[in-house]
């Protein structure tokens, strides 16, 4: 049998990820981490993931479900929403960076604070306790208790009860024992990101697991060399072009079932078919860029472009915005202009229009 030539990959990419819509409890689990942001340009990065694999889903529902659902926000990867099953993996979780007594007592304080009180809103800590102020990871103002806070929910002493208006609000967390065999959990944790992230070219893979070891399981970094090379030795990967490329075990990337539908999609900027631009640009032969962070002056797309799949193929990109109730959409190419098939139209203002249904909006526009 003949090993899988890229265009095998990248329909196996798209068929796999964008699988057919479920429930939302199912999507998660079968997504295995859902990546949060919190600009929303239209609407969250959570929920734009979802909605391509969430039946009827509308713009919200995971903040409106969650305390329901069997998840937790949590770091994985980087910041998102995982399984409670995925999320007692990393736990009891040993921060890189070590707390001094003074720090200790603090959040011991904290902890009694709000278990007296069950759930309580960061302003509940900081009126209480008055910590002061300090600055965020971006050099911006913050209150003391809200990084007090931030970091009792990383190491595992408080989770996340529910949002209100965005804002988190927590409650004590129930320790769990640590997984008895934490070489066999790290093969688990690797797993669930190719799950998630296939097919990987070998230096994502190699990313992936090093930043497993950074943010979701610190207190295992040391472990990450060995389970990486476990995963390469396990994994199905074959040579192309000159690089290896891995997916799941029992998967077959030149199956027949991988099928690339006549539809356009908007995907959110962390879509797991879009996440690694490394291979976006294997896939694709262009460069995307997420340019929120961008001075304006410099932004070539847009300051929320959303990659623009057109069967196999991304395009190009789509900038969205509501204005007096109204979807308003912008786009653009890669090649410089749209495609020439009739049909990308008609599905291009068909996904426009399941977009102004997910945002609960009643006529939409286009530029």
């Amino acid at each position: 049998m003949r090993p899988p030539i890229l265009a095998d990959l990248r329909r196996y990419a798209i068929s796999r990820s964008l699988f057919k819509p479920t429930t939302l409890p199912k999507a998660i689990l079968k997504l295995g981490f859902v990546q949060a942001d919190p600009i929303r340009a239209p609407a969250r990065a959570q929920d734009l993931t979802l909605r391509h694999r969430v039946t009827n889903y509308r713009a919200g529902d995971l903040e409106r479900r969650y305390s329901r659902l069997a998840i937790e926000e949590d770091f994985f990867i980087n910041y998102g929403f995982v399984p409670r099953d995925l999320h007692l993996l990393m736990h009891p979780r040993t921060a890189r960076q070590a707390w001094t007594k003074a720090r200790w007592r603090q959040a011991n304080a904290v902890l009694d604070f709000v278990r007296e009180r069950g759930v309580v809103h960061p302003r509940e800590v900081d009126a209480h306790f008055d910590h002061g102020k300090g600055t965020t990871w971006f050099g911006r103002p913050s209150n003391a208790s809200t990084q007090l806070l931030d970091g009792m929910h990383y190491r595992g002493m408080l989770r996340i009860a529910r949002r209100e208006g965005g804002i988190r609000l927590y409650a004590p967390r129930v320790a769990n024992e640590a997984p008895a065999d934490p070489t066999a959990t790290m093969d688990t944790l690797v797993d669930i990101l190719v799950n998630k992230y296939a097919p990987l070219p070998e230096r994502t893979l190699t990313q992936l697991v090093y930043l497993l070891g950074s943010y979701g399981v610190p207190h295992w970094r040391d472990a990450r060399k060995s389970a990486l090379a476990r995963a390469k030795v396990r994994l199905p990967h074959a040579t192309i072009d000159g690089h290896v490329w891995y997916w799941p075990e029992g998967e077959n990337p030149r199956s027949r079932r991988h099928v690339v539908r006549d539809e356009v999609r908007l995907l959110a900027p962390f879509d797991p078919v879009v996440w690694d631009r490394r291979r976006f640009e294997s896939f694709w032969g262009w460069a995307y860029r997420f340019e929120a962070y961008t001075p304006a002056a410099k932004r070539v797309r847009g300051y929320y472009a959303l990659p623009l799949l057109w069967r196999d193929a991304v395009v190009g990109w789509g900038n969205l915005s509501v204005a007096d109730g109204r979807l308003i959409s912008s786009f653009g190419y890669a090649s410089g202009r749209a495609p020439k098939d009739p049909a990308f139209r008609r599905e291009r203002d068909a996904e426009l229009g399941r977009i102004e249904t997910f945002l609960g909006l009643a006529f939409p526009g286009s530029l």
